[in-house]
């Protein structure tokens, strides 16, 4: 079991999780399911690559939910995290057999000693590039 977070013993620049999260074509596809997102750029190869996309590419909202899961985990409770943004920077290409990696990492980027809160800023790449930006998700502690 693990412990909550304590505001008090927080301080700017600490890490607090990180996570390599990984994605197939299954993924993509259960996701379309549950969502209702059945944008072909998700699923058909020959129509992403007509728009201009480098193929397949996962869902902008996928990547954006598990992403802040380390942020969740972290804290101990969702419902914690009252706050979470961020802008699409690059799309997370996902190959036909195997997988795409996310590579995140979650740091203290402020803390609100008179709110309660810690504003948490993620770092998501992919092949070492950016593909969220200004991710950032404030927790109530």
């Amino acid at each position: 079991m693990s412990t909550r977070p304590v505001l008090g013993e927080l301080a700017v620049g600490d890490v607090v999780g990180t996570r390599t999260i990984e994605f197939d074509r299954a993924a993509l596809v259960r996701y379309a399911g549950a969502s209702g997102d059945l944008n072909p750029i998700h699923w058909d190869e020959s129509f992403a690559t007509e728009v201009g996309l480098p193929g397949v590419i996962a869902h902008g909202m996928l990547t954006m939910g598990a992403v802040v899961n380390v942020v969740v985990d972290w804290a101990g409770d969702p419902g914690a995290v009252v706050e979470y943004q961020t802008r699409f920077t690059r799309p997370v290409p996902v190959p036909a057999r195997g997988t795409a990696v996310v590579e995140v990492t979650a740091t203290v980027g402020a803390i609100d000693a008179d709110a309660g809160t810690v504003r948490v800023d993620l770092a998501a790449t992919h092949g070492g590039v950016k593909v969220l930006g200004r991710a950032q998700a404030v927790v109530r502690l």
